[in-house]
C-alpha cells in the first residue's frame, strides 16, 4: 500500500529488479490500506492513519477479526457509533496506544467492573501553558503560529502538536474515553500537568487514585497494546536525553518534581467544546473533529491565525445545529459524510469571518 502518485513508479521500479517468480501484489490509495488492514497473515493493526481516513480501513480490519492497536483519535471519536458494536460482534479487542488511554488502561488492569469512579486525563498543557489569555491576544499571530507547533515534552507531527497547543487533543481524548471505557463525560476530568511524567489516572470507588508514570516516550504505549497482557523485558531510556528513569528519582534539577493545576477554560475553550460536542453526540464528535482537522491545517497554511481555532469550531458546531446536521445514530455513510461536512463548513466559516473582517 503506497501514495497513489507513486504507484506506477513503484510497479516499475519492482519490474526493473528482474527478480524471476518475483511478482507481488501493488496497491495504493484506500485499496491498499484496506487489503493491509485485513491480510490473512495479520492478527492485529496498528491503525495510526491521522483522521477520518483510518475509519474505513479499521472497520475493514474489525470484520477480518483482527485485534485493533489504536493509534489515531479520530476513528473512534467519529466512528464510536459504528465501532463499538463490531467489536463486540466480531469479538475482537481495541488497546490504546495513546499514551493517555494507554496509561489508562494499565491502571485499570485489576479493578473490577464498576470499580472506577472518575478518569483523569494529564496533559501538559502545550507551548502556550505559561501564557496568559491577555499576552497571547497580544502576541504577534505570527509568533504564536510558530510557537504552536513547537511542544515543550512531546517530539510529535505538526497537525498533534497544534492540538496540543489548544488542548483539542485532550479534548479528542475525552470523547476518546467515553468509547473506550463506557465512562459518562461528567467522570471525565482533565488536568494539567507539566512534566508529562503522570499519563493519566483514574480514581476508584475507594478513592485510590492509581497513576501511570514513566518518560514521554511512545514506545512503551505501543510495546504494551501489541504485547498485552504480557509484560515484556525493555530497555527504554529517554528518548531525548537518553537517562535511564532511575535518574528521574534522584530529583536532580527539574526531575522529581510532579505538578498538577486544572486547565484555564478562556485559554483552551477546544476543552469545552469538546465536552459539548461529547454530550451532544451523534456526528457531532465526527463534525468537530473534522472541523478541527481543516482548521489546523489553514493555520499552517496561514489562512487563519492561532486563536481562530476555537472561533472557527464553535462557528462550525453553531452551524451544524442550526442546519440540523447532526444525526443521533448515523451508519458509516452518515458518519463519512459529517466529516467531509465539517471540512467543508469549517471553509466556510472561515470565509465568512473575513468578509466580516474578524
Amino acid at each position: 500500500a503506497c501514495d497513489e502518485s507513486k504507484l506506477e513508479e513503484l510497479k516499475a521500479g519492482v519490474k526493473a529488479l528482474g527478480i524471476e517468480g518475483y511478482d507481488p501484489v501493488l496497491l495504493s490509495g484506500q485499496e491498499g490500506q484496506i487489503e493491509v488492514a485485513r491480510h490473512p497473515e495479520c492478527a492485529t493493526v496498528v491503525t495510526g492513519i491521522v483522521g477520518c481516513a483510518g475509519l474505513i480501513p479499521t472497520i475493514e480490519a474489525i470484520k477480518a477479526k483482527k485485534d485493533i492497536a489504536l493509534a489515531n483519535k479520530e476513528t473512534i471519536i467519529a466512528g464510536g457509533p459504528v465501532i463499538a458494536p463490531l467489536i463486540e460482534e466480531y469479538g475482537v479487542s481495541m488497546l490504546p496506544v495513546d499514551s493517555e488511554h494507554s496509561a489508562i488502561f494499565q491502571c485499570l488492569q485489576g479493578v473490577p467492573k464498576g470499580g472506577v469512579k472518575k478518569i483523569i486525563l494529564t496533559g501538559s498543557g502545550g507551548t502556550f501553558r505559561d501564557m496568559s489569555v491577555e499576552d497571547m491576544k497580544k502576541e504577534d499571530p505570527e509568533v504564536l503560529r510558530q510557537r504552536s507547533t513547537t511542544h515543550p515534552n512531546w517530539d510529535m507531527g505538526a497537525k498533534i502538536t497544534v492540538d496540543s497547543s489548544t488542548m483539542m487533543n485532550k479534548g479528542l481524548e475525552i470523547i476518546e474515553a467515553h468509547w473506550l471505557y463506557g465512562v459518562e463525560y461528567d467522570d471525565i476530568e482533565v488536568v494539567i500537568h507539566p512534566q508529562s511524567i503522570v499519563h493519566s489516572a483514574i480514581e476508584c470507588q475507594d478513592t485510590a487514585v492509581l497513576m501511570q508514570t514513566g518518560w514521554p516516550d511512545m514506545r512503551l504505549p505501543i510495546l504494551y497494546a501489541l504485547s498485552h497482557p504480557a509484560r515484556v523485558p525493555a530497555d527504554l531510556p529517554n528518548p531525548r536525553d537518553g537517562r535511564n528513569f532511575d535518574d528521574w528519582w534522584l530529583g536532580e534539577g527539574k526531575d522529581g518534581k510532579l505538578t498538577f493545576g486544572k486547565p484555564d477554560l478562556e485559554k483552551y475553550p477546544c476543552i469545552r467544546l469538546a465536552y459539548k460536542a461529547g454530550r451532544i453526540g451523534g456526528t457531532m464528535p465526527a463534525i468537530l473533529s473534522a472541523a478541527n482537522e481543516q482548521a489546523v491545517e489553514l493555520l499552517l497554511t496561514k489562512e487563519i491565525d492561532f486563536l481562530d481555532i476555537p472561533v472557527v469550531l464553535e462557528g462550525v458546531m453553531d452551524k451544524a445545529e442550526a442546519e440540523k446536521k447532526v444525526i443521533a445514530v448515523p451508519n458509516l455513510d452518515e458518519i463519512v459524510e459529517a466529516d467531509r461536512w465539517g471540512r467543508e463548513a469549517a471553509n466556510l466559516v472561515v470565509q465568512d469571518m473575513k468578509a466580516k473582517g474578524e
